[in-house]
């Protein structure tokens, strides 16, 4: 009789501790702040309705005969910092156009940031995002050499940051494709024959959002111009080509 007695009291100790954590995890996870906010807007640019934005960021941008100018004021970034979060910037102002990510879909423009001799990090992008932990920017970015180049950030709770091809050119043309169950990110210096940069398994909601941006983290803003703006609900035929 004691042993069961045992048993039962072991048991009900283990269940009042399970309970405890559950309801720690809940306070975790309600207790989360955004590190941004995701506003309403209503702008059509390049033919694309966008509904969705971050900082403001209908006020950035301007467009005349098909070029979309996205001025970024100094200090606007965006990035989770993976080392304690000295270097968490969020800041950027972006458009959004919304997608249902049950589908295939491409978005695609050809960019040219405001590239200048002090602008460290100035560029333009292209984005993904399900929410403020989990999203991707696709940059034409300046580089700590004064290069240009292609880079990558990936966020799943925190940034990486990953730096591709140098450009020589001060313009680029830049994709993103899903066809539900991956998703690739391709640049072009032609806007015809494609180059990956990166691919990955498509684990986003299906509510999401994908836009665009011009960011100024250093010194000076960036004024980028975006051009010849697509999204179809369509995925390239070939994911290692981009075509």
């Amino acid at each position: 009789m004691k042993k069961k007695n045992v048993i039962a009291l072991a048991l009900l100790g283990f269940a009042l501790m399970a309970c405890q954590q559950t309801k720690k995890d809940v306070v975790a996870e309600t207790s989360h702040k955004p590190a941004f906010d995701v506003q309403d807007c209503d702008l059509t640019l390049g033919g694309i309705h966008f509904t969705k934005m971050i900082n403001g960021a209908d006020k950035q941008v301007s467009e005349m005969n098909g070029i979309v100018r996205f001025t970024a004021p100094e200090g606007t970034d965006l990035f989770i910092d993976p080392d304690g979060g000295k270097l968490t910037q969020t800041s950027a102002k972006v458009l959004f156009t919304e997608i249902d990510n049950t589908k295939p879909f491409t978005f695609s423009a050809r960019i040219k940031p405001g590239f200048t001799k002090d602008g460290l990090y100035n560029q333009g992008n292209l984005m993904v995002l399900a929410n403020d932990t989990l999203w991707q920017k696709f940059c034409f970015e300046q580089d700590e050499r004064g290069k240009h180049r292609v880079v990558t950030v990936r966020t799943v709770g925190t940034s990486d940051d990953n730096n591709h091809e140098v450009i020589t050119q001060d313009f680029i043309y830049y994709k993103i494709s899903s066809d539900t169950h991956t998703i690739a990110s391709y640049y072009s210096l032609d806007g015809k024959e494609w180059q990956m940069v990166r691919l990955y398994k498509n684990n986003y909601p299906k509510n999401l959002l994908v836009g665009f941006s011009s960011l100024a983290p250093q010194k000076g803003e960036c004024v980028s111009e975006f051009s010849e703006l697509s999204k179809s609900t369509d995925n390239v035929s070939d994911f290692r080509m981009g075509e």
